[in-house]
């Protein structure tokens, strides 16, 4: 799989005037080094239906694997029908309540957190106690067209309540084989949200690692904060997509101005780009050192994002809070939170009902069963207050 983004790379570079050939060169070198990890395939399980061990040992060794073709065109289309219903119900300013045209807005009566906006090309995270100061670097923010609007979003939180097709891709039986996996069968739900960098005024995310809560625990190690499954509408490239520092989830916390410091700038040295075909879905491990540049080129990004914990790291654990007030993680409420699971996995069955289904062992262990119908459409409203965040 290989793209050519030649010209949106040069129209990237351009943007950052005097170190125009300096950014040019590291998109470049970048790209290159991609493509020389033994990473990105198929989804393939053993006979025994375990998932390949030359996959896990991929992912154990750089932190991420991209899962090539998970999602097929007719998947694809029923997103993006579902975005262009997203982008009309914007607000028509952050923290708006109405449309540009008097409806009322995406989220307008939510109380949980939904559209995170940015200036164009800004980056609206770094160098902030946002997230819980985990973004500790400002990137460069280029300047927009005079044209670009004043503010845009690119995070939607809470995405399930506002796409069906987004839901289904939660409950992807695959993918949740995959989960099982990495975080046995008990595994427990995260957040989900999706990342909008709309070319030309998308906005950056700041070096970061994800996790908050475990770095000191006595039980740490490579998984203990989870991961991320990252979906790809129209593809992930140099110049949009995320980039990572590989095996970087291994070490610890990570000093980030200290490397910024050492490679002289925000250029971190040894990060590659996340390169995707549309349908494509990465698995990221939560700990990684990742980040991205705003979306200075011409291709659109659009992830799909939602994650997965073992339940023994969130279970009697009180929480990050990332965009609420920190909670105690019960059962009760790890049940709760799982149900939006559970409604995923039949509005999948609803869409496809020749795809064999997921089977959560926690929902067989207790007999739950769930309908997706507009009782349950209305149950999610809010549900990502109840995110388990470590």
């Amino acid at each position: 799989m290989k793209q050519d983004i030649s010209q949106s790379i040069v129209a990237c570079a351009a943007h950052y005037g005097e170190d125009a050939d300096a950014m040019r060169d590291y998109l470049i070198e970048g790209e290159r080094k991609a493509y020389l990890l033994h990473n990105r395939g198929a989804i393939r399980f053993d006979e025994k239906g375990d998932l390949a061990r030359d996959i896990l040992d991929a992912y154990s060794k750089y932190g991420f694997y991209i899962f090539e073709g998970v999602l097929a065109e007719e998947e694809l289309d029923d997103i993006k029908n579902d975005l262009q219903a997203i982008r009309e119900s914007y607000p028509s300013e952050p923290n708006g309540k109405h449309t540009k045209d008097g409806k009322p807005a995406l989220g307008a009566d939510c109380l949980a957190p939904n559209l995170v906006w940015s200036k164009p090309l800004g980056d609206p995270l770094g160098g902030t106690e946002l997230a819980n100061g985990r973004h500790q670097v400002k990137l460069f923010e280029p300047k927009a067209s005079e044209l670009a609007p004043k503010h845009v979003p690119f995070i939607l939180l809470g995405s399930l309540q506002f796409s069906e097709s987004c839901l289904r891709v939660y409950g992807h039986p695959q993918l949740l084989h995959v989960a099982e996996a990495i975080n046995g069968k008990d595994f427990a739900p995260f957040n989900e949200s999706l990342f909008i960098k709309e070319p030309g005024i998308g906005a950056a995310v700041s070096w970061h690692q994800d996790g908050a809560t475990h770095w000191e625990s006595k039980d740490f190690d490579e998984g203990i904060h989870g991961f991320n499954f990252m979906a790809q509408v129209y593809g992930s490239t140099a110049v949009n997509g995320v980039w990572v520092k590989p095996g970087s989830h291994k070490v610890g916390k990570i000093d980030i101005k200290k490397l910024v410091e050492q490679s002289g700038s925000e250029r971190i040295e040894g990060m590659i780009p996340l390169l995707c075909n549309p349908g494509d879905v990465i698995i990221c491990n939560r700990q990684l050192l990742h980040g991205s540049f705003p979306n200075c080129g011409f291709e659109p990004r659009v992830t799909v994002n939602f994650g997965f914990h073992r339940r023994s790291s969130v279970l009697g654990v009180q929480g990050a809070g990332l965009y609420s007030e920190p909670m105690f993680y019960d059962e009760a409420l790890i049940e709760e939170r799982s149900k939006a699971l559970g409604y995923a996995i039949d509005a999948r069955k609803q869409r496809f009902p020749e795809e064999p289904s997921y089977k959560y062992r926690p929902f067989i262990d207790s007999g739950k069963t769930f309908h997706w119908n507009d009782a349950a459409k209305a149950e999610l409203k809010d549900y990502n207050l109840r995110d388990l965040s470590i």
